[in-house]
């Protein structure tokens, strides 16, 4: 009798969890082709909304916006993430990079540092083709992070990004390099 309990319990053991990881992984799939990421999914390529090809925005605008689209051209995905504005320019960041299994959640980040860095971001509907460009020691860091803890309520500090912890990137026109 102990062993049909065991068999049964263990039965619904592997249910329990097998269920929720075929779910996940049947959305992942379904959602690697969308027109952008959904919340929790990495999506494609961004197609929908006007392609910009004025001069540089004024990013400020960007204070406003909590989340935005970024496409990476190769491998060609798209995801959600922070925007800072600092000094004309704007910037991403990737935390929990110096672990493992922060390098595994944000593998878009060493993929852009480690190939061209070609992306487009979609902005309120708007994308920009822009290039990363990872930032290392650098004066503007101040202004990033300080938007970012005023923004998000962020704990970032120069140290993390310093050590590694942390990346940012500046998302710089095409056209050229402007750190």
């Amino acid at each position: 009798m102990a062993k049909k309990f065991l068999i049964v319990i263990v039965q619904l053991i592997v249910a329990l969890v097998t269920i929720p990881a075929v779910a996940l992984a049947t959305l992942s799939f379904e959602n690697r082709n969308n027109d952008g990421p959904s919340i929790i999914f990495p999506g494609g390529a961004l197609l929908s909304g006007e392609l910009y090809t004025g001069p540089e925005p004024d990013w400020r605008f960007t204070d406003e916006v909590n989340t935005v689209h970024l496409q990476l051209d190769d491998p060609l995905s798209s995801r959600l993430t922070w925007i800072e504005e600092s000094a004309g320019k704007i910037y991403i960041t990737s935390d929990y990079m110096g672990t493992w299994l922060g390098r595994l959640w944000k593998h878009w980040a060493v993929q852009a540092y480690e190939g061209d860095g070609l992306a487009v971001v979609r902005i309120n509907g708007i994308r920009y083709e822009r290039k990363l460009i990872r930032v290392f020691y650098s004066p503007v860091l101040e202004g990033v992070i300080a938007k970012k803890i005023e923004k998000y309520r962020s704990r970032i500090t120069r140290e993390a990004i310093e050590s590694g912890e942390t990346w940012v990137f500046e998302l710089a026109p095409r056209g050229g390099f402007q750190s």
